[in-house]
This record gives structure tokens, C-alpha cells and sequence, in this order.
């Protein structure tokens, strides 16, 4: 029964000296995984900072603010937290978008290729004045643009 003992606390004490060994050898820098988009860009802060200028700056453009009209402070703070969700899963972020589909979401709205410029723009300036590096402004572009079919509905 003590050899057994022994014998576990020996094992034991080799695992974790072996396992401490390992976790401080670093890895080489080949090896080392890059950030997520999520972290890069500065996290939920970050990404919630971003929507809420965002968004403003579709409301109030004459061309847009439109599509917000008529949407309640309830309807407002939902758009707001779905735009915040979708964008932090899109950037490989902890959060779940359980919103509709962007089709669903936009249908009968009769979002032109215009108007699609128009929020690209914006989001293009809301990046800049958040200092977004242009390789994750690239990402986000990317990303957004993957919805376009979507959410365009005239050409």
C-alpha cells in the first residue's frame, strides 16, 4: 500500500514539475497564434463604442435616418445590442447573435446599392476616428461585406 502511495505522489510530482517545465518554455513565433480580430480591435468596449457612433451616424444622415424612423427607444436599444452581437461573433468574439437573418432583418426595407454606400461610408469614418489600423478595417470590410446580398434588395 506506501509503494502505491509512493508511487502516485512520484507520478504526481513528475506530472507537475513536467507540466510547469512545459507552460514556461515559450512557444516560437511561428507558433503563436495570431489575435482575433475581436482582440485586435479592442473587445465588446470597443466594438459597442464603434456601433453606437455608427449608428448616430446612420440616424441622422438625411438619406438614411429614414430606415430609424418611428423605431422606439425599446426597438433602438435592441437594433443597438444585435449590431454590437453580430459584429462581436463576426470578429471571433464570445458573443452569440440571436437575432433574424440579415435578409429577414432587411426585407421590404428596399435598401438601394446608394444607401449601401452611404452606411459604408460612415462606417469607414466611424473606424477612422476610432483609429482602427487599416488591416482590421480591411477585416471589418471584409466581414460587413459579406452581407451585402442580404441586405441590398434595388440595385
Amino acid at each position: 500500500m506506501r509503494k502505491k502511495l509512493l508511487f502516485v505522489i512520484s507520478l504526481s510530482v513528475l506530472m507537475l514539475s513536467t507540466g510547469l517545465v512545459m507552460e514556461s518554455r515559450a512557444l516560437p513565433s511561428s507558433y503563436q497564434e495570431t489575435p482575433s480580430l475581436y482582440k485586435r480591435l479592442g473587445g465588446y468596449d470597443a466594438l459597442a463604442a464603434v456601433t453606437d457612433d455608427f449608428i448616430v451616424r446612420l440616424a441622422t444622415d438625411k438619406s438614411l435616418g429614414r430606415f430609424f424612423t418611428g423605431a422606439s427607444k425599446d426597438s433602438q436599444k435592441k437594433i443597438r445590442t444585435h449590431v454590437v452581437d453580430l459584429l462581436c461573433q463576426a470578429t471571433g468574439g464570445p458573443c452569440i447573435y440571436i437575432g433574424r437573418s440579415m435578409k429577414d432583418s432587411h426585407a421590404g426595407l428596399g435598401i438601394t446599392e446608394a444607401d449601401w454606400t452611404a452606411a459604408a461610408k460612415h462606417l469607414g469614418d466611424t473606424l477612422d476616428k476610432f483609429k482602427v489600423p487599416a488591416a482590421e478595417k480591411a477585416e471589418v470590410f471584409k466581414i460587413v461585406g459579406t452581407l451585402k446580398a442580404d441586405i441590398v434588395e434595388k440595385p
